[in-house]
Parts: structure tokens; sequence; C-alpha cells
């Protein structure tokens, strides 16, 4: 198979970027080693509700994003604040009314994050879409690249775009190897959000706000260190979110005892309601090997300073280019950062190539 541009990796970075060169008229051939589209964006569908396992936020001031939901014609609603914040102390002490509402201002999206991922696959072409297609090697022919798969396929490409965590991407057999610079500088780029966890319990009936709560707690004590509402826009299933804090070294193996403290800690902050959800899920990013490695086990404690350094630039005379939300200057880490690096590298590649 021949294309002009080959993308790696079809979570929002990469489909976006598939949209963008769909739209320019260009040739193009993307590669997914899951089964399913959105990488770092899971959405799990309980009753018709989408509930994110991955990111679920956007803001105003982020224009790329907003654009899009607009042309796909999707729906955006305001993230629930109202009510009063739980703080939980060092000791396990409750303390109600703490603070302002902490995610004030934040968008979610109708349907969750999935919504966005099943729409733009539904601009694509089936044709040019390869799930549960893992790529395996790399090979620089000089005036093109040739990329193997593991079932043999193999696909001759101008221009190859990595839309994967930078740690990922040089995890691949490259030929020639990739300088150490830049492997080097791949691993010091952290994977954004890659070592966390995160739980939705979902309930009949939205009790913390009949409580005069907004679902927002900062616990200090208990597996979940910072929760919010998670329900729909105006129906259930109702739902609670919360971020893990325990290491990542403590949650490997260990599922059922986390997800026994997770509904524990739920009903100490929110009454006995909470600790009896009508469904509890569970997401281990940390051990997702498509997402993450043991350089992340670590989490995150402060939002990064992304954007692409000089040893990621000019690979293979141009013909090889890091894609992820990592790339991004300015939003690096954010939905708006996949985007953000998309629509940088579409114009970037499809100039180049009329321009070679």
């Amino acid at each position: 198979m021949q294309t002009n541009i080959l993308i790696i990796g079809g979570g929002l970075a990469g489909l976006s970027l598939a949209h963008l060169l769909e739209s320019k008229g260009c040739d193009w051939q993307l590669l997914e080693s899951r089964e399913r589209w959105g990488g770092r964006i899971l959405t799990t569908i309980i009753d018709g509700q989408g509930f994110d396992l991955g990111p679920s936020w956007f803001w105003p001031g982020q224009p790329r994003i907003d654009a899009l939901i607009k042309e796909l014609k999707l729906n955006r609603f305001e993230q629930t604040y109202r009510g009063e914040l739980i703080l939980q102390d060092d000791t396990g002490a409750i303390h109600r009314g703490q603070g302002i509402a902490s995610m004030q201002g934040a968008w979610r999206l109708k349907g969750g994050m999935g919504a966005l991922i099943d729409a733009l696959v539904g601009t694509l072409p089936a044709a040019r879409l390869h799930p549960n297609t893992t790529l395996t090697t790399l090979r620089d022919e000089n005036d093109s690249v040739t990329a193997i798969t593991s079932s043999g396929m193999q696909i001759t490409a101008n221009k190859v775009v990595l839309s994967l965590p930078p740690r990922i991407a040089c995890g691949l057999n490259f030929s020639p190897a990739l300088s150490q610079q830049c492997i080097d500088a791949s691993r010091r780029i952290p994977t954004w959000m890659a070592g966390h966890a995160k739980a939705v319990a979902t309930y009949k009936t939205p009790f913390w706000k009949e409580a005069g709560l907004s679902g927002d707690a900062v616990s200090r004590q208990g597996p979940l260190v910072e929760i919010h509402d998670a329900s729909p826009d105006n129906s259930g299933p109702y739902a609670l979110f919360g971020f893990v804090g325990t290491p990542a070294s403590h949650r490997q193996n260990n599922t059922k005892a986390l997800k026994l403290a997770i509904k524990e800690q739920l009903g100490a902050l929110f009454g006995a309601q909470g600790a009896d959800p009508e469904t509890l899920l569970l997401k281990d990013w940390a051990f997702d090997t498509r997402t993450a490695m043991d350089l992340d086990h670590r989490a995150l404690t402060n939002h990064p300073i992304y954007g692409r350094p000089a040893e990621l630039q000019n690979l293979w005379n141009d013909r090889l280019h890091f894609g992820s939300t990592e790339m991004g200057s300015k939003f690096g880490g954010f939905l708006e950062g996949a985007l953000e690096t998309a629509y940088d590298l579409a114009e970037r590649v499809v100039q180049d190539t009329k321009n070679p």
C-alpha cells in the first residue's frame, strides 16, 4: 500500500489530523493498534449516557475544540458547580462549605468525549482507517518511509506522523535507529495523565445535590484525592467521579480492594447512598501499555511545560513527525493541545508535500 501521509495513532490528535487532511483532499492512511478509537479518550455508555474515564473537560479560551464541536453539531454543557464543596482532612473529618467551586466555568460534552471521537470517525472514509493494526517498524528509504505492521502489511508513505505519546512512540523499531538525543528527549516528555487512575460511580438519583452539595470534594485521606459531579446535563444515571491518589505501585493487581476503599470513602463523604453505587467504573491508565510506561507510574503533580523540543524536529529530513498533544506549545496536554498539534502538522505536511 502507498499513501502520501501515514498517521500512527487514532486518538484525538490523529483523528483530527485525518479530518483536516481529508478536508484538504489529501491522500492519507491511519493505523490504530487498539480495536477502539479515541486513545486517552474513553467513554463508557450506561443507560444511554456517556461517562468519561479519560478527559472530560474543556474551557473557554480554547478555540479549536469549541469550533470542532460546533462543526460536528455536538452539544456542550457547563460543568455542575453549584452547592457546597467538601474537604476531608488528614484525620478523616469531613468539612462542608470549604472554598469556591473548583470547576466553575469548565465545559463538558453531551454524550461524553466519546461522542467527539465517534463524530470525527464518521467524517472519515472507512477504507483509510485501520483499527486493530499494530505498527512494529518504520524504515527510512531516503525519499520515503516504509511502515511494517505486526501482520506483515507494508505501507510506503512520503510523511509519517506519530500521534502517540512520545515515550510510547520512541519505543517503536526505527531503521536507522533514532539518535540517542532524540530518544532521551522523548523519554523526558511526561505523558499527560498517564500515571492516573479514574473512578466513576453512578447512581439513580443525585442525592448530593438534594443535600446542598456540588459533588466537588478534596480529600487528604482515602484513595480519591479529588472528586466532581460527572452527571449528564439533564437526566440520569447520575454520577460522581474521582482521581485516585494512591500510588500506581499500590494499585497494581489490587482492583478489588481499591474499589471497596472507594465505596467506603464515597460513603464517608456523601452519606450512606454514596457507598452503594449502581455501577463503579475504574480505569487505571498507568497500566495501559498503549498509553503509559514505567516512567509514567509516578503521577504528575503539576502541568508540565510542553512543546516540540529541538531534538524532535527535522527527523529523517522532515519525513517523520511526532504529533501528540504533548507537542502543543500553548495547550499541550489538553484536548485543545491535541488539536493545536493536528492543525500545525496539517499545514506543515501539506505544504511540504506541495513544495518538496
